[in-house]
Formats: structure tokens, sequence, C-alpha cells
């Protein structure tokens, strides 16, 4: 380690450097909070889930350039009765129709019944100022307040409609910003206690983290602010999560060896400086592993996929930053007292502290039985990993929430008493001039409800073609409606451009299956490419990556099986692509920390005492750290969206995997059995 690098990297261990790093970190705590906030670029609207170059987009973007003057969003009051509806129930649609003419921005029409006589339609139009997303949940409240006055007994009513739906969508999203929040605090503090058992020492980790996703949010700010990074409120809660997951596992391992050191050395600075410069190398590879992988994600052609990409390594790198310079300037600075009551003394003969019984014991098992130690975690984790054949790959917009909320029910009723596309019209746009073909074509279309009456644009170059289609919106018999009207709108109008609701989960579910097929090996390459460097080793690695694969799928299946007994089979791409990344690369995170004092220790015992040494003494702090990751991501399943729900039950599931088989047997089992060749080329 060079001298300047030794200079930086103790530079918090310091008597007056480590002030100089708190006086910094206060100035930079007080900016975040006090000059950004999130939720102000935060966007959850349509294009920030799009493919930026998908069809649907660009008949997104042709719709507000020339369609500006369009017609107005709507709510829509659904009424339903299984038998029939009632002369009552007809006076009650009469009545709120006429309540809400004050509110509407133009008329409201008669109520439209349906053909079976058991359903009416009440469509409020609303101003593009009530139908924006800051304003219309004030609006929908007074609407459903409305609805809900007088109802006769028996007469089913829902609001439905694009602003009710995203307005039902915002509410999920809004339940991150606090709730998830103050879980995730609370299941760190938790742990934390449970594992230093100090009061102090659980506070300063927990104050450095929080300080540290502080920071994220506000370089994340600057970037969507100055830079166009998409934000929405997946990607923000996900933030949340891994600053603090990654963070507190990075606090685990320098407090850990802090504390080693401290037990061999009476100076504690000397030993903060001694516990920097043997732990940074692991916890720096950790991040750049985790960082490199997530920026993988800007090769995605999703919009949504693109922006987690930096907002979450901005993330890790806020995480890294804090505990590397914050988290030892605090913990000098309050010098042994900080593990109070469980004071490390320094041992009369200044060895170090030795591993815990249980992973001594665990390590000296997994040494005089590597090969079927390896054998059999291998066969039980190929064997948990069938658990995939059950899985169904795709989530239909109306399925994206864990309970159906009132806008999803209406669409339901809508399919049920009217043409199923009638809710959430396809939208066709041509040139006018080929207008009637286009209409003549497509009019005939299996699938096909009905085609509306034409509406040119403003300059009149563009014709738009509202469409309903037979098949519930983004349902797949109305996806290939989609492609359908497609292929045969554009073989009369090479220009012509299908849109909508369906036409844009299409698109989104084509490009995910794309973004999956490269964003995938991009990160193998990646996570490869790092542990090639740290370990300076071409066969571990490959034996690592190995493991780490079979430890997704395992934790897949094991998924799989959790769906099906909660009632969600079906897992949406993203959760595939999501998952993938987060357990490989923080999957990962626990063999580097094992492999680097292995290797460090290897140098001095030899292979495979220093394997074994490796085991004994990582074998607790890197298992806290696996539980403390799968907690916070556990807590994800707590979320109304399916998206969230699933990807916080497959990474805490895998991230378990990881620490209690993978790392603890799997990987020093075959390190054992392979022998000094796990470090080829190199020799120790």
């Amino acid at each position: 380690m060079s001298t300047a690098w030794q200079r930086i990297s103790t530079a918090p261990a310091g008597r007056r450097t480590a002030w100089s790093v708190l006086t910094g970190w206060l100035l930079i705590a007080v900016s975040a909070v006090m000059f950004t906030q999130l939720g102000d670029v935060e966007t959850n609207d349509v294009s920030s889930w799009l493919p930026a170059a998908a069809e649907s987009t660009r008949a997104l973007d042709l719709a507000a350039a020339e369609f500006p003057a369009d017609e107005p969003d709507r709510l829509l009051l659904v009424y339903a009765r299984d038998g029939g509806l009632t002369a009552a129930d007809r006076e009650a649609a009469d009545a709120d129709a006429t309540a809400l003419a004050g509110l509407a921005a133009g008329t409201i029409p008669p109520p439209i019944p349906s053909d079976d006589g058991a359903a009416l339609l009440v469509a409020v139009p609303l101003s593009p100022a009530q139908a924006a997303e800051d304003a219309v949940g004030p609006v929908l409240d007074r609407v459903r307040a409305v609805q809900a006055e007088g109802l006769p007994g028996g007469l089913a009513a829902w609001v439905t409609g694009g602003p009710a739906a995203g307005a039902d969508f915002d509410a999920a999203f809004d339940s991150l910003d606090t709730t998830l929040l103050a879980v995730t605090v609370g299941v760190v503090a938790l742990l934390l206690l449970l594992t230093y058992r100090s009061p102090v020492l659980l506070l300063i980790p927990l104050v450095t983290v929080g300080i540290a996703s502080r920071l994220a949010e506000a370089l994340v700010y600057l970037g969507a602010k100055h830079l166009g990074l998409v934000v929405n409120g997946a990607s923000a809660g996900i933030l949340t999560v891994l600053v603090f997951g990654a963070g507190t596992d990075y606090a685990l391992l320098l407090i850990s060896r802090y504390r080693e050191e401290l037990t061999r050395h009476a100076d504690h600075r000397h030993a903060m400086r001694l516990a920097l410069r043997h732990s940074l190398p692991a916890i720096i590879a950790s991040a750049a592993t985790v960082i490199l992988a997530l920026l993988t994600l800007l090769a995605a052609g999703l919009n949504s996929t693109r922006g987690l990409g930096p907002v979450a390594a901005l993330g890790i790198a806020s995480a890294l930053l804090a505990m590397t310079t914050l988290l030892p300037a605090l913990l000098v600075t309050f010098g042994r007292r900080v593990f109070w009551p469980l004071i490390p003394a320094v041992r009369a003969d200044g060895s170090p502290a030795r591993g815990p019984g249980l992973w001594a014991r665990t390590a000296g098992f997994v040494a005089c039985h590597p090969r079927p130690i390896w054998m059999v975690t291998a066969l039980a984790l190929a064997a948990l990993s069938l658990g995939t054949t059950t899985l169904t790959v795709g989530v239909h917009q109306s399925e994206s929430f864990t309970s159906k909320p009132d806008s999803v029910r209406g669409f339901e009723a809508l399919a049920e008493h009217y043409p199923a596309g009638s809710g959430d019209p396809t939208e066709l746009y041509t040139s006018t001039l080929r207008a009637d073909e286009v209409a003549a074509a497509v009019r005939g279309l299996p699938g096909v409800a009905e085609v509306g009456q034409a509406e040119p644009s403003v300059a009149g170059g563009w014709t738009r073609l509202r469409i309903v289609l037979a098949d519930p919106p983004s349902s797949d018999g109305a996806e290939q409606t989609v492609l359908r009207l497609r292929d045969t709108a554009q073989d009369v109008d090479p220009g012509a451009l299908v849109g909508g609701a369906t036409a844009q989960e299409l698109d989104q579910n084509t490009t995910m299956d794309a973004d999956l097929r490269l964003i995938i090996p991009l990160i193998l390459v990646v996570v490869l490419g790092v542990l090639v460097v740290l370990l300076r080793a071409l066969v571990a690695p490959l034996l690592l990556l190995a493991s780490v694969l079979l430890s997704f799928g395992a934790a897949l299946g094991a998924s799989a099986l959790v769906y099906h007994a909660i009632g969600f089979p079906a897992i949406d791409r993203s959760v595939l692509l999501h998952g993938f990344l987060f357990l490989v690369a923080l999957g990962v995170d626990y063999t580097i920390f094992l492999m680097t004092r292995a290797r460090e220790e290897s140098a001095a015992l030899g292979h495979g005492a220093g394997m074994s040494r490796a085991l004994a003494v990582t074998g607790g702090v890197i298992t806290s750290a696996g539980v403390v990751l799968a907690a916070t991501f556990a807590v994800l399943s707590l979320m109304p969206i399916v998206f969230m729900m699933q990807l916080g039950i497959l990474v805490g599931l895998g991230v378990l995997l990881d620490t209690f088989v993978v790392r603890s047997l799997l990987v020093p089992a075959l390190v054992h059995h392979v022998g000094p060749r796990s470090w080829w080329p190199t020799r120790l």
C-alpha cells in the first residue's frame, strides 16, 4: 500500500484529521437536508416507465404535440347490480351526475346503460389541472364521497379511469416514502442492538447510514434536476433499502476488524488505522462490484430500469463514503467506550481475537469433509432451483397491487358489462390522407370491438382513431390485437403509430425481454472482472461466480414457492432483472469478504489453514451483515405493489442462502477441495 494511500485512507483515525472529517460531514448533512427534497423530482407518470424509443412512447409524444386541445381526462363512475339495475339505482346515478356537474370540466353525459341491463357508466370530465398528478387526489376523494352518499343497498359502485388508476398507483408509492423508511430504520436498529448489545454502538452506525441516505437523495435530486435522471417511486424506495442495507454491512465489517485490532493494540487510533488498512480493500471491492453492476442498467431500453442504475449506484457510493470516513471518525472520537458495556481489552499475549466457537467448529468440519459438503450443498441448491418451473412470467397492470384498489375493481366491472376495452381505448395515429383507408382496414380485425370517430390534429396532418378492444386492457388477447393493429395500419400507412395503455404495456414487456438478454451477461462479465482483479486469480473467481448463479436459481425457486403460497404466482419481468442484479452483485459481496481474508491468512498460514482461519474469524460478522441486508430488503415485501413485494422476498431469501449456505459451506468446501490451485495463475 502506497504512503499517499495510507495517509488518505487512515485520515479518519487521526487526532486532528478526524475532526476535519466530522466538520465536513456536518456541512454535507445540513446542505442535504436544507436544499434538496427527492420527492420534488420524483415522477410516476407513464413516460418514466416506458422505453424511450418504443412506438407507444412516440405515440404519446405525438399526442402531446399534435393534439394539445385534447379532450379532457375522465373519471368513470361504474354502478352494477347482480340480477339487473332497479329504478332507484338509475336515480342514484342521475343524482350523482347532477351533484358533480359543478366539479366537472364540461358537460357530464347521461348515464350509459350496459347491454345486459346490470350496469351504468357515468363519465366525469376533468380539466388538465384537476387531472394533474399532484391535484387529482382531492378531486377523487370528492367524487367518491358523492358516489357513496345515498347509494342504494346492494348496488356496487366504483370510480375508475386513467386519473383514478394513476392516483391509486401514486398512493401506493407514497407509502414508500414514510412507511418504508420507518420500518427499515427500525429493522436495522433492532439488528444492530442484537449484534452489539451496546446503545452507543447502535446509534453511531445508524446515524451514519442515515446521513449517507440523505447524501444519496441529494445527489439523486441534483442528477434529476440538472442531468435528466429519471426517478420514480420504485427507484426511490430501492435507494433507501440499498443504502441502509449495504451501508450497515460495511459498518459491521469495519467495526468487526476494529474490535479485533483493539484486542491487540492499546492505542485505539492505531487500531482504527490498521482496521481501515485491512478492511478497506474488501469494502471498496464490494462497493465497486455493486456500482459497476448497477451501471450496466444504463444499457437498458426501459426508462425506469435505466434510471435505477445511476440512482442506486449513487446510493452505494454514498454508503461507501460515509462508512469509510464518517463512521471511523465517530468511532475514534468516542474511543473504546463506544463498545460499552462489552469494552474489548488488550490480550496479554498480543494475539488477535479468535473466531467464535461455532464458526471455528464449522471451519474445521468443512476442512475435514470438503468434497461431500460442496456436492450435497450444490445438489440441494439445484433441487431448490426446480421451483422456477412453476413460475409464470408476466404481470398485467391490473395485477400490480397486492390488494385491488377501487380503480382496478372498476375496470374489471367495465370489462364484465361493457366492451372490455371501453374504459381505456387504444389510440391509433395516422396521416389524415390515409385515415379512411386505415380505419376501414382495422375495423374488421379480430379483437376490435369498435372504431371511434376520426379526430384530426390542430394542424390537420394527423388523425387519431380511438379503438375499443374486445379484450380487457393489457390482457394477452388485447396485446395480440395491438400487434395486429400495428401490422395492418402500417401496411396502409408506414408512419402510423398505435399507443394507449395496452400498447404501452406490450412495449414494456418486449423491451424488458431484450433488457434481460443484454443486461444479465453484462452483469456476469462485470462481476467476474472485479473478482479477477481483486483476487489476482482465475480459478477462484469462476468458482465464486458459479456459486452465485446456483444461489440465484435456488433463491428464485424458493421464492416461486412463496409466491404460490401467498397467491401471486406470476412474476414481473423486472423482478427477474432486478433480483438477478442485486443477488449476484450483493451476494458475491460475502464471498469477497471471505476470500480477501482467506488470501491474507493463506499467505501466512498456508492454503488450508488460511481458508479455515478466514471462515472462523469472519463467520460471525458476515452472518450479521447478511441478516441485516436480507431483513432490509424483506421490508419491501410489506409494500402494496406486487413488484416491490416480490423483489423483497426474492432478494431476502437469496441473501440468506448466500450467507448461510453458499459462503459458509459451498465456497469454503470448493476452495478446500480445489486446493492452492484456487489462486491460479498466481501463487500465494
